[in-house]
């Protein structure tokens, strides 16, 4: 187990071999005995192996509970197999905390995640995404209204929502369907923290539509354009849409796109997306629109203030509720978000860090 661990925060970290290997003062044979469990490093180099892979010394010692199942990414193949075995290790070890947090309650502080009755056994048509949606919505309760806060919208319903950090363009997301050693699943989806908030939200809404279609779209379908519907709609529901546009309209200007982004939390691109969908906008205007973006590189970086990322949060209050709760202790609460006890117990009580942080051994 030890040796696995050791792999796994390696490849996790990013580090080859060799790099680790320079990092402990050891040769790469060394790392790999390590890795293989055919060597055991003493306390020192495990503290070292910590640091250089960024993570606690416990890592090493927590049992594996969790495996990640229907593995999914929205990325692109410049992000490569390894970035994205990478992720997948980080992403089970966020899960393995918040599964375990989540098991220190005797009854489970969050909802168990289904999948609306509104949603069609099988998807036959494209165009049958936008009454999908509306019915998703309305069996959420989300009304037409913009979604204020999506990741603590998708944590109250039950996803496992986790921002990882990588800083890699060609990385957006990831779905996966977390197995817990007592049989329970649980869905999971990951979003770059690296993204501005318009990215993120879109990412979110595109998994979901994942979990929620998986398995349900007939076979000539594209799934990833599917998904991309149904998250444009998710965000910026037809009625609303019409709403804020009008029923018919000429051509669009950029800045009611650009006040729009900032109310909905759909990008400018997204905004004129949705125009076209809903029939609002001639494909010509539209064509146009898009020769703006390119010619102005909107499509990289669009214009004025970016929309604040967006953070889960529901972790961090549950370890304090377990904590005030006396379900875990000081240690594990420090332990289960990954920083060192004196940090957390100032934390804790508000107190100033005065560059306390200290290391994360």
């Amino acid at each position: 187990m030890l040796g696995q661990r050791i792999h796994q925060a390696r490849l996790a970290a990013g580090l080859t071999l060799e790099a680790l290997g320079q990092q402990l003062g050891v040769s790469k044979a060394a790392v790999q005995k390590y890795e293989k469990g055919s060597v055991t490093p003493d306390s020192s180099k495990l503290l070292k192996i910590a640091r250089a892979c960024g993570v606690r010394t416990e890592y090493f010692f927590r049992q594996q509970t969790v495996q990640l199942a229907d593995v999914e990414f929205r990325k692109n193949h410049a992000f490569g197999v390894k970035r994205a075995e990478a992720v997948q290790i980080r992403v089970a070890e966020m899960v393995e905390k918040r599964i375990e947090l989540l098991n220190a309650f005797p009854e489970s502080p969050i909802t168990r995640f289904s999948v609306p009755e509104v949603v069609p056994q099988q998807l036959a048509e494209l165009e049958e995404v936008e009454a999908v949606t509306d019915g998703v919505r309305r069996a959420w309760s989300l009304g037409l209204n913009p979604i204020g806060d999506l990741t603590d919208t998708l944590e109250t319903l039950g996803l496992l929502i986790l921002a990882v950090d990588v800083d890699h363009k060609a990385f957006s997301g990831m779905t996966a369907t977390a197995m817990a050693a007592d049989g329970q699943q649980y869905p999971v989806v990951a979003v770059s923290s690296h993204w501005p908030g318009d990215r993120q939200r879109f990412t979110l809404a595109h998994e979901l539509a994942h979990v929620l279609l998986a398995g349900r779209l007939a076979d000539d379908l594209d799934e990833e354009k599917v998904c991309d519907r149904f998250a444009g709609a998710f965000l910026a529901p037809q009625a609303a849409v019409t709403h804020e546009l009008g029923e018919k309209r000429h051509r669009l200007e950029p800045r009611e796109l650009y006040r729009l982004k900032h109310e909905y939390g759909l990008s400018m691109r997204g905004w004129a997306i949705r125009a076209l969908q809903c029939g609002i906008i001639p494909y010509a205007h539209f064509q146009s629109l898009m020769k703006l973006f390119s010619t102005r590189g909107w499509n990289r970086n669009e214009p004025g203030e970016s929309l604040a990322t967006e953070t889960p949060q529901l972790f961090e209050q549950l370890v304090y509720r377990a904590l005030a709760e006396q379900l875990i202790s000081e240690a594990k609460a420090a332990e289960l978000l990954g920083i060192p006890r004196m940090q957390f117990y100032r934390e804790r009580w508000m107190e100033p860090l005065d560059g306390a942080a200290g290391c994360c051994c």
